[in-house]
C-alpha cells in the first residue's frame, strides 16, 4: 500500500499565507505554493488533450506571414486580456497549419500568466457528451455538461464543423454560442472550413463552406463576436511525417 507524502511549505506552513515585513510592518499575503498549487489545478481543469498540452507561442511555426500574424495578435490578446473588444477569437484554415497549437498556447499562457480558468472542448465530443445524457441509463445530467461550457471564463471550442450539424445540434451550439457572447465570455474557435465570401463563392469547389457544415445564422454570429483569423501555410503534420520518413530511409 502506498504512502502519500505530504510536502510541506516551509514558507507557510501550508496555510497559504505568507507573514512579510514591508516597511516595519508585519503583512501577510498569498504564498507562492498556493499560486502554484492553484495554476496547477486550472491546468488540470482546463482538460487539454495530452497531444497539445506543452503548445505554446515559442513552439509556433511562423514559416507563412498570416501565421506571424495571428500569432502576433494572439501575444496580444494574452497581454491585454481582460481589457479586450471582442468576445472570442476564430481561427480558420486548413488541416495542419497550427490552429489547434495557437489556440492551446493562448489559454495556456493565460493560465500561467493570469491565473484564467479555461476549459478545452472538441467540438463533436461536445455534442456526443450532450446527447449522452437524454439516455434512459444516464448518470449525468444536461446541465451537468453544459455548466462548465457556459461559466468558465474562457471556452476552447475545437475543430468546429468536423461533423454537419443536425438541428438539434445547430440549436445547441447557437444556444451556448450565444449565452457566452451575452455574458461577454471569451470563445476560442477553431475550424477547418472556410467561410463562403461576401458573393457567396466557395473558397474551394472541392469541400464545404463553413455555412453549409454549421449554417448561415452561425457564421454570422462567428463574424459578429470574433477577431477572425485566416491561417495559411503547409501540413505541419503531413511535413512531420515526410521528415521521420526521411528519417527512417536515411534519406537527406
Amino acid at each position: 500500500m502506498e504512502t502519500l507524502v505530504r510536502t510541506e511549505c516551509s514558507i507557510c506552513n501550508n496555510t497559504g499565507w505568507a507573514e512579510r515585513v514591508v516597511e516595519g510592518v508585519q503583512r501577510v499575503s498569498r504564498c507562492e505554493c498556493y499560486r502554484r498549487k492553484l495554476k496547477n489545478r486550472l491546468f488540470d481543469q482546463a482538460k487539454i488533450p495530452t497531444r497539445y498540452s506543452k503548445c505554446d507561442f515559442e513552439s509556433y511555426s511562423t514559416r507563412h506571414q498570416t501565421q506571424k500574424f495571428a500569432k502576433n495578435e494572439a501575444e496580444k490578446f494574452v497581454k491585454k486580456y481582460p481589457d479586450v473588444d471582442d468576445a472570442g477569437l476564430f481561427f480558420i484554415g486548413s488541416c495542419g497549419v497550427g490552429k489547434t497549437h495557437l489556440a492551446v498556447a493562448i489559454i495556456n499562457a493565460l493560465i500561467k500568466t493570469k491565473g484564467v480558468s479555461c476549459i478545452f472542448y472538441d467540438f463533436w465530443d461536445l455534442l456526443k457528451s450532450i446527447q449522452q445524457t437524454y439516455a434512459s441509463n444516464s448518470d449525468i445530467s444536461e446541465s451537468e455538461i453544459l455548466a462548465p461550457v457556459l461559466n468558465k471564463e474562457i471556452v476552447l471550442l475545437d475543430d468546429l464543423g468536423s461533423h454537419k450539424v443536425t438541428d438539434w445540434r445547430r440549436d445547441m451550439l447557437t444556444y451556448i454560442i450565444n449565452k457566452r457572447y451575452n455574458e461577454k465570455k471569451v470563445t476560442i474557435i477553431t475550424s477547418n472550413f472556410i467561410p463562403s465570401d461576401k458573393t457567396g463563392r466557395r473558397p474551394n469547389s472541392e469541400e464545404d463552406t463553413l455555412e453549409e457544415r454549421i449554417g448561415e445564422r452561425l457564421v454570422s454570429r462567428f463574424y459578429e463576436m470574433c477577431c477572425v483569423f485566416e491561417i495559411k501555410g503547409e501540413d505541419f503534420r503531413k511535413q512531420m511525417r515526410q521528415d521521420a520518413k526521411k528519417s527512417y530511409l536515411g534519406k537527406p
